[in-house]
C-alpha cells in the first residue's frame, strides 16, 4: 500500500502539543479512518450501536518539546484533515455507520469548544497531494506548510504570524467600531484571552440574528445594476466546458443563458454559508461552476466594479465595497502571504491569477512539512486594520493538467456532511 511521510513541528512553545489524522481511506474502500498514536497505524473504527460512542483506539499523536519535528506516515486519503491540539487532547465521537463527530466551534456544549486548537486539510490519491490552510470555520493557531516533492522542488503557504490571531481579533473589533455590524462577537475568549475567531457563517451558527440583512443593499444594487437592458450584462467564466455565460436581471431573477439557471436574490446567510438558498448545491454542473464564482464575488464584494467574474478580477478589487466579508479580508490581510481559505469558495481565481486559497498541489509528492505555531515577526500589519487592503501575493506554479488542485466544492460536500452527522451532538 502507498504510503507518504509528513514531518510535523511543533513551534508552539508549549511541550504539550497533540496531532490528529482523520479522513476517508482510498485504498480501502473508503472507510473512515484515523492514524493511532504512534502515527503510522491505521485505525479502521467499526459502527457503534449508539450515538456519541468513544474510540476504541488512542488517536493523539505527541508532538515533541518545542523546535522538535515528529514523522508520521498515512495511506492514500480523500477529504482528510490534520488536527492539532495545545495543552489538552481532543475528544472525537462514533455514530452508527461508523461516522465521525468532529470537534465543533459551533456548539458551545462540545468538549472541546473551550480547547485551543485548529487543523488544516488534505487530500493525497494517486494523482496528487493536495493540501490547504482552512479559515472557513475559524483562525486560532497558526499553522504553515511546506510541500517537497521528488524533484525537490518545494511550495510554501506561511499562514498567520505568531500573534496572528491576536491580530484578527483587533483588526474585527476595529472594523466593527466602524460599521456596527457585529464584526466583534465572532471573538471567542477564554478568561478573557482569545482563544479564536470565527467565521461570520460559523458566528450565526451561535447567534442567528448576527449580520441579519447584512449584504440586503449590496444585493439590491447588484440586482438594480444588472437590471439595466441597455449597458450591464454579467459574465461569468464557468473555468470548465461551458466557457463563458451571460446574464440580465429580469422579473427579479438573475438569469444566465444557459437554459434553466437562474438565481433569485442571495441572502446574507447564503453569501457567507455559499451552501444554502439561492447558493444551494445543485448537482447541475454548469450551476455549481456559477454559484461558487457568483458566491466568491458577493463575498469580495466586486460585481459592481467588475461585470466579468473571476477574469477580468484584480485582486487589488477585492473586499473595496464597505458592505463585504471583512473576516475574509482581515485573515488575508493578516496571513504572511495573504494566502488561505476564508470561505468555501476562496479557491476561486482569475485564470492564471494568483492563489488566494493556501493550498500546495504536487503529482509527485516527497514530504509535506507541516508547523504548527510561527517563529515569524509579531509586528502588526497596518493593512489588517484599514479598511481597503491590497495583498501582494505570488502565483502558485502551474501543474501538469492531472496535478490540478480539486475544486473546493468537495470540501463544501464534506462540511454539510459533517453537520448533517452532529445532529446528535446539537
Amino acid at each position: 500500500m502507498a504510503t507518504l511521510n509528513f514531518d510535523l513541528k511543533n513551534n508552539t512553545g508549549s511541550n504539550t502539543v497533540y496531532a490528529y489524522i482523520t479522513g476517508q481511506a482510498l485504498d480501502n474502500h473508503n472507510a473512515l479512518f484515523l492514524l493511532r498514536s504512534d502515527g503510522k497505524t491505521a485505525y479502521y473504527p467499526t459502527s457503534p450501536s449508539s450515538t456519541m460512542t468513544n474510540l476504541s483506539q488512542e488517536c493523539a499523536i505527541p508532538l515533541g518539546a518545542p523546535g522538535s519535528t515528529t514523522t508520521i506516515t498515512i495511506p492514500h486519503l480523500a477529504g482528510a484533515r490534520l488536527w492539532f491540539a495545545q495543552e489538552k487532547k481532543l475528544t472525537f465521537y462514533l455514530n452508527p455507520g461508523p461516522a465521525l463527530v468532529e470537534p465543533s466551534v459551533s456548539n458551545p456544549a462540545d468538549p472541546n469548544y473551550n480547547l485551543t486548537w485548529a487543523f488544516c486539510e488534505f487530500t493525497w490519491n494517486n494523482d496528487q497531494l493536495y493540501a490547504n490552510l482552512s479559515y472557513v470555520d475559524f483562525v486560532s493557531m497558526p499553522i504553515a506548510m511546506t510541500l517537497t516533492n521528488k524533484a525537490g522542488a518545494t511550495q510554501t503557504v506561511k499562514g498567520l504570524p505568531a500573534n496572528g490571531l491576536d491580530q484578527v481579533c483587533d483588526a474585527l473589533r476595529a472594523q466593527n467600531n466602524k460599521d456596527k455590524a457585529g464584526w466583534d462577537k465572532l471573538i471567542i475568549q477564554r478568561n478573557g484571552v482569545n482563544l479564536r475567531a470565527v467565521s461570520p457563517n460559523t458566528g450565526r451558527t451561535l447567534n442567528n440574528s448576527l449580520f441579519n440583512n447584512y449584504y440586503e443593499g449590496y444585493v439590491n444594487d447588484v440586482w438594480s445594476y444588472y437590471a439595466n437592458s441597455t449597458n450591464n450584462t454579467l459574465t461569468v467564466n464557468t473555468q470548465a466546458s461551458a466557457g463563458d455565460v451571460t446574464a440580465k436581471v429580469a422579473s427579479n431573477l438573475l438569469s444566465f443563458s444557459v437554459p434553466g439557471i437562474s438565481y433569485t436574490k442571495p441572502s446574507t446567510g447564503d453569501i457567507f454559508s455559499n451552501s444554502s438558498g439561492s447558493f444551494a448545491v445543485s448537482g447541475n454542473g454548469t450551476k455549481d461552476a456559477i454559484t461558487a464564482r457568483l458566491a466568491a464575488a458577493f463575498n469580495r464584494s466586486t460585481l459592481l466594479i467588475n461585470s466579468n467574474q473571476p477574469n477580468g478580477e484584480s485582486v487589488s478589487n477585492y473586499y473595496k465595497n464597505p458592505v463585504t466579508n471583512h473576516y475574509s479580508r482581515i485573515c488575508h490581510a493578516v496571513s504572511l502571504d495573504a494566502r488561505g481559505y476564508a470561505f468555501p469558495y476562496d479557491d476561486v481565481a482569475p485564470n492564471n491569477g494568483p492563489d488566494q486559497s493556501g493550498s500546495v498541489y504536487d503529482g509527485n509528492p516527497k514530504l509535506l512539512t507541516v508547523t504548527i505555531g510561527s517563529g515569524s515577526s509579531k509586528s502588526l500589519k497596518k493593512s489588517a486594520i484599514e479598511e481597503v487592503v491590497t495583498p501582494v501575493q505570488q502565483p502558485v506554479p502551474q501543474s501538469k493538467e492531472s496535478e490540478k488542485k480539486p475544486s473546493r466544492f468537495h470540501e463544501l460536500r464534506r462540511f454539510v456532511d459533517k453537520l448533517s452527522r452532529r445532529k446528535s451532538d446539537t
